[in-house]
């Protein structure tokens, strides 16, 4: 309802308050079968001006009979495949459209499309000569050029609603009359249609109007007078018309709304949208589609769409929202379709938009402050449901969300003073209803007033708390430097962490996951897994981690969150895969499962991991979201065909929703993942097909290219063939994969690149009968791989006929049948070392490009990085590092001068190459070294943090001070000073390497040959 009100004509300030008071309602409304409906809305893929559409106004949109869509908008007519826009334009040709204002369109049975144009009149499609014809106005053709509509009249013609006039086509013998409408009627018809029951129904500049079956007379309706709000619909202007699955027909009017008639002939309003005596003026109903769900899709010119199912209480708005580019385009609605693949289209004045109404299993909540139930920021850090069963979302910048499902509302929460701008990264309850928050430091919420008080306990004022952990009346705080026991009743906070020296100390001081289990204490850190045999223990743990060679260990240290599931088994997140014991019971050595992407995970980035009712074990990945089975371990990776638009987690958010729905946060939202049937069977994936095709450099008509099975034919002076192809579904374009392949020709498949329209190319064929396979391959939850098969024959050129064989036999038939057969072999040979050619140059090419990208970010003396490749990979950390995740260290070799002006320049270049040799081998894997310029080195340390990165640059340090290098008979000797600096959230790169940077000469300041943490972090860590 957000924008409904602001659309009330003279509404003036008590209709606001009366919309915002029927908002309530009809949110509730909507949560009887869905409790998420009230908060999302469609995720519309656009298709506009700059992916070739003629004018950004669409008008009309209808699917012909081989699936492809055509777009009617103001400047012309266009044809679409899902990549391919072919355009029909108004040039003044006779075998052009009329006029480039393309009003309506109707599919016809034989594959054309009938044409409504505003000024032009009516035109056809001929898909067999790929042109258009137009029919005259005035005697013989239309009543006017103005043509609001085109139906079906069940048979094989057409009904015409013009400005001055009600025409039909006879399509078989292509001959047009004029229906006289009678008296009572206006000129000026805006929607015709012909119901199942053969009755016409007229939408009028004087309302509806409807003619029996068999009768002559056009007659009112009379609707039930004790439903004056649809007989004020019905007397309206009757912009458009729909017959519904079930029979109801639907009247949507120029400033009235809409109503419906149902199967037993009595009117309804639409509620919601119909006068009521606080409003009665509406926005222009332009168009109806139905889903297969029976949901009716009412497209207005100027409020969006709106959704509503007979008999529900209210309508619900799907209106354009400036900060959500997946919404609606634009809230002027000219034309809808509902296509066979279960797509809802939708005509708005700024392009096209599509989305898939059959994608149920995955939903988002998206971000907008345009919205009341968007969410406040765009990435969700922590969830928590809480014992009432609402659902607290950790937001950046203090901001919280509770969500209500029950309600069907979002409320905002913003935390202030320091915390204010900081990320809400955990939650917990307290047995007493209070929500503690965690972010820097603390805040506490009270369940009933929902007030906040921030900074509730200052000695952690300091502290980002990463994971919290409410047990026996105490918050176990994990953090960047350990763990924190606070309890609230008494103040008591206690501290340990990692020590060096301590085996049974935690494994690492970020803590990023405090997991209970069967009474014991699990930890999740950035270094392997703490079990704690009581809530109280400060030491003595159980350390899990990686062990080299080891297949029964953690595939990886850096752990995300930690569950169970209804059988007892511990699953663990990590960013090595997904680690799985059957059970949580550690007593012997424990044994991991691992599960990766050799099992079928997109991605080992693993951040969180999470059972669902059945015992199916959910996972979010850095690139997406993944299903383990409970029964078969199969994995299954979801996709935009399901409803996953949410392409990367870093988080390890998640929860169960009240209604069992899985809940990951995400970077740019919620995703909510419905209770899916793993072992449903997959929708049924059309096979691709032709959709353009040029034989010898000649473009097919659309009505000659072939349907899967139907022969391709190439003459024997047209040896090439260029087809283009698509799944005609339209549903995740982009992940969709296609290859093909010629059988009698290749060897295997060709792939097309990801992204490009797919087209399959071939020159010179020899002649012969060969099969095209064109094989596309879906990604989601249940993809599957389909193909269609085309028989293609190359007929032989003339020297090649059987005739003049047999004729060359009589004059030397062993002689010509070798030649022939020689030119056969060369021809095919000639066609293959081609294909080779391009295939060897192509390789060729890649790999130059490969040595020319390697060598432009290499430092030349040392081999390391350069300085503008170091800075373009350290960005990179610098953007997915949190708070004290990475730190720099930049190097500088003491009196590097004196060893220049002592021993020469080329003894300088031996001592930067040998310390740079040092220091490479003192850095860890996944650590960055680049030269920085002249004698400074510079080394990007990500997953670490300050004290870890001091202890590596101590190492470098001694090792330096410790080697001699030999130069000509001299032995040099070498110390470095060095400056660490870890990351801060929010500052760029090299806000990051100044900091590093001051703390190096500080170093140079005090004396060289040292290590010094740059000041801020020093004191922080003090």
């Amino acid at each position: 309802m957000r924008r409904w009100s602001r659309r009330i004509p003279g509404g003036g300030l008590l209709l606001m308050l009366l919309a915002c008071l029927l908002a309530v309602p009809a949110a509730r409304a909507w949560t009887g079968a869905d409790p998420w409906a009230p908060f999302l809305t469609p995720w519309f893929e656009r298709v506009g001006t700059a992916d070739g559409l003629p004018h950004s106004v669409t008008t009309a949109v209808v699917q012909d009979r081989r699936g492809l869509v055509w777009i009617g908008t103001m400047g012309g007519l266009v044809r679409y495949d899902g990549f391919r826009l072919q355009m029909y334009d108004a040039q003044g040709k006779g075998t052009d459209l009329p006029d480039a204002y393309v009003r309506s369109l109707l599919a016809l049975p034989d594959g054309g499309v009938l044409v409504g144009t505003n000024a032009g009149g009516l035109a056809r499609f001929d898909p067999v000569g790929n042109r258009l014809r137009t029919y005259p106005t005035g005697v013989g053709g239309t009543s006017d050029r103005k043509i609001y509509s085109l139906a079906a009249d069940g048979s094989t013609g057409a009904w015409i609603a013009t400005d001055r006039g009600l025409d039909h086509l006879d399509l078989t013998h292509d001959t047009i009359t004029h229906v006289d409408t009678g008296d009572a009627t206006a000129p000026r018809n805006f929607s015709v249609l012909q119901d199942r029951h053969g009755d016409l129904w007229l939408g009028n500049d004087r309302g509806l109007f409807m003619r029996r079956r068999g009768a002559q007379d056009f007659v009112r309706p009379t609707p039930a007078t004790d439903d004056a709000a649809a007989a004020t619909v019905l007397r309206n202007q009757a912009w458009a018309l729909h017959e519904d699955a079930g029979g109801r027909l639907w009247v949507g009017s120029g400033q009235a709304g809409a109503a419906y008639r149902d199967t037993n002939g009595r009117w309804h309003a639409v509620p919601g949208f119909s006068p009521t005596p606080a409003q009665g003026n509406f926005a222009t109903v332009r168009a109806f589609a139905e889903s297969g769900d029976g949901t009716e899709w009412i497209g207005t010119d100027g409020s969006g769409v709106l959704s509503y199912r007979a008999g529900d209480p209210a309508v619900r708005h799907i209106a354009h929202d400036a900060a959500q580019p997946s919404s609606l385009p634009g809230d002027s609605i000219r034309g809808l379709l509902h296509d066979a693949a279960g797509n809802l289209w939708v005509a708005t004045d700024l392009g096209v938009a599509h989305t898939n109404t059959r994608a149920r299993m995955v939903c988002t909540l998206l971000p907008s402050p345009l919205d009341a139930r968007g969410l406040a920021d765009a990435n969700v850090h922590a969830i928590l449901v809480d014992s009432r069963q609402r659902i607290w979302l950790g937001l950046g910048n203090g901001q919280i969300d509770l969500i209500d499902q029950g309600a069907g509302t979002i409320r905002h929460l913003q935390l202030d003073g320091q915390q204010r701008h900081r990320d809400v990264q955990a939650f917990a309850e307290m047995p007493d209803g209070t929500i503690w928050v965690g972010t820097q430091g603390l805040a506490r919420i009270a369940p009933d007033t929902l007030a906040i008080t921030s900074n509730v306990e200052p000695r952690l004022a300091s502290q980002p708390v990463l994971s919290m952990r409410q047990v026996d009346g105490s918050l176990l705080l994990g953090t960047y430097v350990g763990v924190y026991r606070y309890t609230p009743a008494t103040g008591a906070l206690e501290h340990f962490r990692h020590d060096a020296s301590d085996q049974g100390s935690l494994a690492s001081d970020t803590v990023r996951e405090i997991a209970r289990v069967d009474g014991r204490i699990w930890y999740g850190t950035t270094g392997g897994i703490s079990v704690a045999d009581r809530a109280d223990a400060n030491r003595g743990f159980r350390n899990l981690s990686e062990r080299d060679g080891s297949t029964g260990s953690l595939p990886q240290d850096y752990i995300g969150s930690i569950a169970t599931d209804p059988d007892g088994g511990l699953w663990v997140a990590t960013f090595g895969g997904v680690a799985h014991l059957a059970s949580s019971r550690i007593d012997g050595a424990p044994r991991f499962r691992v599960l990766g992407t050799r099992e079928g995970l997109s991605s080992d980035k693993v951040n969180a991991v999470l059972p669902d009712a059945h015992g199916h074990v959910w996972a979010s990945l850095s690139n997406g979201v993944s299903m383990i089975d409970r029964a078969s371990g199969k994995v299954y990776n979801l996709g935009a065909r399901d409803g996953l638009h949410i392409p990367s987690y870093i988080y390890i958010a998640a929860a169960r929703a009240p209604d069992g729905a899985i809940m990951f946060g995400g970077l740019g939202g919620l995703t909510i993942v419905r209770d899916p049937d793993a072992t449903a069977a997959a929708e049924p994936v059309p096979a691709p097909s032709i959709t353009a095709a040029r034989i010898g450099g000649i473009g097919m008509a659309p009505g000659a290219l072939p349907d899967t099975g139907q022969p391709i034919h190439l003459d024997g002076d047209s040896r090439s063939l260029r087809v283009g192809f698509a799944v005609l579904d339209y549903r995740a374009l982009l992940e969709t994969r296609y290859s093909y392949r010629m059988e009698g020709f290749d060897e295997g498949w060709t792939d097309v690149p990801a992204g490009s329209p797919p087209s399959a190319v071939y020159t010179n064929l020899p002649h012969g009968d060969y099969t095209l396979h064109l094989r596309a391959s879906t990604r989601g939850m249940r993809p599957v791989t389909v193909e269609s098969t085309y028989p293609v024959v190359v007929a032989p050129r003339w020297y090649e006929t059987l005739w003049l064989r047999l004729l060359v036999l009589l004059l030397g038939a062993l002689l010509v049948v070798a030649v022939i057969h020689l030119r056969t072999l060369y021809l095919r040979r000639q066609a293959k070392r081609l294909q080779r050619q391009i295939d060897e140059r192509t390789r060729d090419l890649q790999e130059a490009n490969a040595r020319l990208d390697q060598l432009a970010g290499t430092d030349e003396l040392t081999g390391v990085y350069n300085r503008r490749r170091f800075l373009e990979l350290a960005a990179g950390v610098c953007e997915l590092a949190g708070d004290g995740d990475a730190c720099l260290a930049v190097l500088d070799l003491d009196r590097f001068k004196q060893i220049n002006d002592g021993h020469g320049h080329l003894a300088g270049d031996a001592v930067i190459r040998a310390v740079t040799d040092i220091i490479v081998g003192q850095c860890a894997p996944n650590d960055l070294v680049g030269r920085y310029g002249g004698e400074e080195l510079v080394i990007c340390m990500p997953d670490c943090d300050a004290a870890r990165a001091m202890r590596a640059a101590e190492r470098i340090r001694d090792a330096l001070a410790a080697s001699t290098v030999h130069y000509d008979d001299h032995a040099i000797r070498v110390t470095t000073s060095i400056g660490v600096a870890a990351i801060r959230r929010g500052e760029s790169v090299e806000q990051w390497l100044s900091r590093a940077d001051a703390a190096l000469y500080e170093a140079k300041r005090c004396g060289r040959d040292r290590v010094v943490l740059a000041a801020d972090e020093a004191s922080v860590r003090a």
